[in-house]
């Protein structure tokens, strides 16, 4: 008799657990609610670490630095000839994740020159044009407090066709950003925007990927088109 009581309940018990663990999953709080945004991307600067132990890049060169637009431009070397070039792109990553790894992905290199490139994948998740801009001071300030003398480079935030609708907040981004660089000899601002825009102000669908946001071979030549001249001038290149 009891037994058959038992299995009876079985149904209702499972279905009562099933209901609070439901309950359960949606009343906690989200798990990752109050984690810093630059925790993903630590199994990335891991990984350069690791590599680093037994193919370091040699002190003082050129570091290519910021989001997958930096990651996937792993031409740059062949584009700059007589410079000595790393990348240190990492996933679709802040402006602000540059900053809170800045010891182990700068500082640790003493580069002699930093070419940055982040922003868009700030504003794409609702960060301010004013919140950009001051992320890039603290990157500014953590990277001459200890290398006083290297140079920042500061690609432009491009327009792309997959986020066409935020283009007034990347120029609104660029030109704070640009403004304040102006007060500093060890800052240059390299426009890549203005290039990639058609004469109507539109983007151009021609310079990306298929998924409308990273460079394609196009996108990436027109870069180092622009920027080229600027390093020969403060990096003179080896004959």
């Amino acid at each position: 008799m009891q037994s058959r009581i038992s299995r009876s309940l079985l149904p209702l018990f499972a279905t009562t657990a099933l209901a609070v663990l439901a309950f359960s999953i949606v009343t906690a709080p989200a798990a990752d609610a109050s984690t810093p945004h630059h925790f993903q991307w630590e199994s990335a600067i891991a990984a350069f670490e690791a590599a680093d132990k037994t193919n370091p890049p040699p002190r003082h060169a050129i570091e290519f630095l910021g989001s997958s637009s930096i990651r996937l431009w792993t031409n740059a070397p062949a584009q700059f000839p007589g410079h000595t070039i790393f990348n240190r792109g990492f996933g679709g990553s802040h402006l602000g994740d540059s900053v809170a790894f800045v010891e182990r992905v700068v500082i640790a290199y003493a580069p002699k020159i930093i070419v940055l490139y982040a922003g868009d994948n700030d504003l794409a998740a609702g960060k301010s044009p004013e919140q950009v801009l001051a992320d890039f001071k603290e990157f500014v300030r953590q990277v001459h407090r200890a290398l006083p003398e290297t140079r920042i480079i500061f690609l432009a935030i491009k327009p792309c066709p997959a986020r066409e609708k935020i283009l007034p907040q990347v120029q609104a981004a660029n030109q704070l950003i640009q403004q304040f660089m102006l007060k500093n000899r060890r800052l240059t601002y390299v426009d890549i925007f203005q290039p990639s825009l058609t004469e109507a102000g539109r983007t151009r669908p021609e310079l990306y990927m298929k998924d409308g946001l990273h460079p394609n071979e196009t996108g990436y030549r027109l870069w180092a088109g622009i920027l080229r001249p600027v390093l020969n001038k403060l990096d003179p290149p080896r004959k």
